[in-house]
């Protein structure tokens, strides 16, 4: 084979191109197959052949039910069908490991603070768990198609119309896409021709007229080397092409997905090209009649023979069924043919790895009986039809169907890595990439943390509360009935207040903001929550009678009537405020009421019949312990925590701060149907004033208990699913739509695996959070880690 190697051309306009035979390029940029790119990404490949490239994303196939993935497969047969034999495409599936400057990374700058120590160790985890993020692997794909026409100027709205198609199909699909412009296509032609990363793209447009040089001087490679017949040198890198020839009879829809889940450089191509339907079908009857023919034939010598004529050679047969099988489909079925070329470029730095990268894809396709085969003496011309220009040049071809072709389906599982305040929530399963989101970006961002004990839900929440601290300004406020989060408070400088007899903090129940700007009334919501406080005082099966209702709403608003004529010089009323006013009424219903709440005001349990004595303002994290109170008083200290959240995040909003709440032990809020409704109500409201609320349960069947409570799970497009009890997996599976492979993760998992709900995006996940850190050692719950770092 001809050698071609050289050196990047000057920049200068003037410089001579070396004299070469006719139609054997002699540089690198006469081998890259394209005439002109222009700004809008139409590109001119030959004289009348014109292509443009669409980018497309991932769905979630491979996690998919059943009955999902069949709709999607149904759907992408479907897309493939759209295309008419005029209409050539290409499938490009590059695998291209970025520049180390360019990979994706999330910093944490230092602050004049106290808390760089842990800020360090945050930042060490993040930087550590996005280099396992498949060594910096970024996955593309793209569809390439071409139009034959005379000029550029017709091309263009042919090449429009067919983007606009496609992109239609894409939605259908569920499938985001965008066409690429010009400098896109060049970018990923340069990632393709400088495989390792080791070279950045430095092109504009305004370079062309400065420079005299053309698009292709920005992305070729120092040189190309095609005197070997199995393997080429690109640059200083080793490549080597190779088809894949398809053995199998029946086909996986895992071996494109495996092929592309490698951590290897490599470049997947599928030009396809629909066969027209008539010529198909009488192409297909004519082999028919000649495997017919050949059955006469073999029939004739059995009878010459004096053996049964029935008995035909196994291939002879196969072939024929086969032939009829596919001519019925043809006929009958939405089924067209098509003519694929697969083709698989592999680059790597030596030829040792390259061997290495070989071997691996060959056992893949090898597991599911299809062979790699090298092209011998044809790796110029695999390496050129691999660039996602639209153009083939192997004439390797292999029939297919409309189905057998959507085998090869290009969708594997959705990534989630946003920019900016986005939040760390481990790696990916199944690509094992790192997951940043940021749930302020949701259309509802309340979130659930779901999992048994012991499966990692407090630490999750404790995880993204210390991200939250760290990354963004925004105050954080805990309801911490265990006590589990006052270590990890203390030393983010915030402040616990705990909520026991002895505390010297108290919050008071009936505190009222009225200089707050809100949707409803402060007095009307203060009144829904003195009923639900005044439904668990009472108690009982019953609950609050409606004339016991009445009693509490008229007492409610007159205890507040000379505090809102007046506030700047009336004391907040209390709890000895209300239990007055209830004795002076003259209902029995009322006597009734005021001894339930006795032993609230003057009796053991009077820890709330205070004025408020806390300032939550100066701190950005606020955690509500509530440890030390009993069983008893701790779900009527748990409802009033949640009106104090929810005034605090209004006195926030006011000025303009973000908060997350965090609601650990959530089930016990939801036992009483009063207590629910008002969580309903509170959960609606803190979305709508710049709040980002969390709850942590363990207790699936309380959330579905009640068509009101089940609100609060249909209103969470956030959801961390941990590790999940049978029952709860079975309700899961029935409210989510969970396919069981999706369960599988959630089924016995270790803590810190599950799975990740983000709007539409489901992701599994897994979490393993350095254990040698001070964070580790403050945020864990697990009994043998506290014991080991007393023991140290």
């Amino acid at each position: 084979m001809t050698q071609k190697q050289t050196g990047r051309p000057s920049a200068s306009p003037h410089t001579k191109a070396p004299k070469q035979k006719k139609g054997v390029p002699t540089t690198a940029q006469q081998t890259i197959p394209y005439k002109q790119m222009l700004k809008d990404g139409v590109c001119q490949v030959g004289e009348k052949l014109f292509t443009k490239s669409i980018a497309y994303e991932d769905i979630n196939y491979q996690l998919a039910q059943a009955d999902d993935q069949s709709a999607i497969f149904d759907g992408y047969c479907a897309f493939l069908n759209s295309f008419d034999p005029t209409l050539p495409f290409q499938l490009s599936f590059i695998n291209h490991r970025s520049r180390p400057d360019s990979q994706y990374t999330v910093t944490l700058p230092m602050q004049n603070d106290a808390y760089n120590g842990v800020r360090q160790e945050f930042a060490d985890m993040l930087e550590n768990q996005i280099a396992k993020s498949n060594n910096g692997i970024v996955r593309t794909k793209l569809i390439t198609f071409n139009v034959t026409a005379d000029d550029l100027k017709s091309a263009r709205p042919r090449l429009e119309r067919v983007e606009a198609d496609i992109c239609s199909n894409f939605k259908k699909l569920g499938v985001q896409s965008r066409p690429l412009s010009g400098l896109e296509r060049l970018e990923v032609l340069h990632g393709q021709l400088h495989p390792g990363g080791t070279e950045p793209f430095q092109f504009a447009w305004d370079m062309i007229p400065k420079t005299g040089l053309t698009t292709k001087d920005f992305i070729a490679p120092s040189g190309f080397d095609f005197r070997y017949s199995r393997m080429f040198r690109v640059g200083e890198t080793w490549g080597a092409a190779s088809y894949l020839q398809i053995m199998a009879s029946e086909l996986s829809d895992k071996l494109l997905a495996e092929l592309l889940e490698l951590d290897a450089e490599m470049t997947v191509t599928m030009h396809i090209q629909t066969v027209d339907q008539s010529k198909a079908i009488k192409t297909i009857k004519a082999k028919v009649s000649d495997i017919d023919k050949m059955k006469v034939e073999e029939q004739k010598k059995a009878v010459r023979s004096g053996y049964d004529m029935e008995i035909l050679p196994p291939d002879l047969v196969t072939f024929s069924q086969d032939a009829k099988t596919l001519l019925t489909d043809l006929q009958s079925r939405n089924e067209r043919m098509f003519l694929l070329t697969f083709l698989i470029v592999n680059t790597a730095p030596t030829r040792r790895e390259l061997d290495n990268d070989i071997f691996t894809v060959g056992g893949i396709v090898q597991k599911y009986n299809c062979v790699l085969k090298r092209l011998d003496f044809q790796q110029e011309q695999a390496l050129l039809s691999s660039l996602c220009l639209g153009s083939n040049t192997i004439e390797i071809q292999r029939g297919m169907t409309t189905s057998s072709t959507a085998i090869f389906i290009p969708f594997l599982t959705q990534e989630l890595r946003m920019e900016g305040e986005a939040i760390y929530y481990g790696l990916n399963a199944l690509s094992h990439n790192i997951i940043m989101a940021n749930r302020k970006k949701l259309k509802n961002p309340n979130g659930l943390f779901l999992g048994v004990p012991g499966s990692g839900k407090s630490f999750a929440a404790k995880r993204e509360l210390v991200n939250v601290f760290l990354a963004t300004t925004d105050k954080i406020i805990i309801v911490d009935p265990m006590g589990e989060y006052s270590p990890l408070v203390r030393r983010l400088g915030g402040q616990v207040v705990e909520i026991a007899p002895n505390s010297p903090h108290h919050i008071n129940p009936m505190d009222l903001d009225v200089n707050l700007d809100d949707d409803v009334s402060p007095i009307s919501l203060k009144c829904d929550f003195i009923l639900s406080l005044m439904e668990l005082v009472v108690g009982g099966k019953d609950g609050l009678q409606p004339v016991e209702r009445t009693v509490i709403d008229r007492c409610t608003r007159i205890v507040y009537r000379d505090y809102l004529n007046d506030p700047e010089h009336t004391p907040m009323p209390t709890l000895q405020d209300l239990y007055d006013l209830l004795c002076k009424q003259s209902e029995t219903e009322a006597a009734r009421l005021a001894t339930a709440l006795e032993i609230y005001v003057s009796g053991s349990l009077n820890i709330f019949n205070y004025q408020t004595n806390v300032d939550y303002q100066h701190a950005r994290v606020v955690c509500l312990d509530l440890k030390k109170l009993g069983a008893g008083l701790r779900t009527i200290a748990m409802h009033i925590m949640q009106d104090l959240v929810n005034a605090q995040v209004s006195v926030n909003f006011s000025h303009g701060i973000a908060t997350w709440c965090y609601f650990d032990e959530f089930h016990v809020l939801l036992k009483d149907p009063l207590t629910a409704s008002y969580c309903v109500t509170i959960w609606k409201m803190l979305r709508k004033k710049g709040c980002v609320p969390s709850a942590l349960t363990q207790n699936v069947k309380d959330l579905l208990a009640s068509r009101e409570i089940e609100n609060i799970f249909e209103n969470s497009d956030f959801m961390v699913l941990l590790s999940q009890a049978q029952g709860d997996r079975a309700i899961l599976a029935k409210q989510l739509g969970i396919s069981p492979h999706q369960l599988s993760y959630v089924t016995h998992s270790n803590s810190g695996e599950g799975l990740l709900f983000y709007g539409n995006t489901t992701i599994p996940f897994i979490d393993r959070f350095p254990q040698n850190t001070e964070l580790y050692r403050i945020m864990t719950t697990r009994p043998e880690d506290r014991k080991n770092d007393t023991a140290q």
